[in-house]
């Protein structure tokens, strides 16, 4: 899985007035913890432009201080009128511990049910797996090459060496409906998406494996929770 650098400062002063000033300077309040532990600090808020405002998982290496952490982005919060980042906790990772992560899908491949005049529906674009840093992959790729009209594919259908799906076993990830069928779901107000139809290529359409610049939603974590309910006041 691809690695983003970013570098911090140590906060000197953990409180809601010095969180203030720091965000007017482009900066955000951060903490790392799950290690031996915690580190307060604040990083610029550019650099979550590679974390949060993409499609994609990373990883994370945090120099801090002189000293390096490999961590991942745990929670984010944002402030409710403008959407800005406020406060951002990081989990610091380990090479023999798994870690818990989201890892977005990617589909491959040309759908014969499609060809036939079926519509493909993505409904899943990620999944989460958990697994050892080193075994993370960048996506999760699905081939629909055998799908015909009424096929799917389960996540108990999925074969990855060196990791574990934390989905249930029975939930689907990729499926091909009759046009007629979608019709008639969302005539009767079914929840139906049109995601990841294919083109004449039998490629995914532009923009149907997940939205780039769509604001990405972090796993929620336990530590830091206080510090940015604070902030938000």
């Amino acid at each position: 899985m691809k690695t983003v650098s970013i570098s911090g400062s140590p906060r000197e002063n953990v409180g809601t007035k010095d969180a203030k000033e720091k965000r007017r300077q482009g900066l955000i309040p951060c903490v790392i913890y799950g290690g031996k532990k915690q580190h307060h600090f604040y990083t610029n808020e550019l650099n979550f432009r590679d974390l949060i405002y993409t499609p994609n998982s990373s990883l994370v290496k945090l120099e801090l201080n002189g000293e390096t952490f490999d961590c991942m982005l745990q929670d984010a919060q944002f402030h409710p009128v403008t959407d800005k980042i406020l406060h951002a906790d990081f989990l610091e990772i380990f090479d023999d511990k798994p870690i818990k992560i989201d890892v977005p899908v990617k589909i491959e491949g040309k759908a014969p049910g499609v060809t036939e005049g079926g519509i493909l529906h993505l409904l899943k674009r990620e999944v989460i797996i958990k697994a050892l840093p080193k075994d993370l992959p960048d996506f999760i790729t699905i081939d629909i090459s055998n799908l015909d009209i009424g096929d799917s594919i389960q996540i108990s259908s999925l074969d990855y060496d060196n990791l574990e799906f934390l989905e249930p076993q029975n939930s689907v990830v990729v499926m091909v409906k009759s046009s007629r069928a979608s019709s008639i779901g969302m005539e009767l107000g079914e929840d139906v998406e049109t995601e990841g139809e294919e083109g004449e290529e039998g490629e995914v359409k532009e923009g149907e494996e997940g939205t780039e610049g769509e604001a990405k939603d972090a796993s929620k974590g336990d530590a830091g929770k206080d510090e940015g309910s604070d902030e938000n006041k």
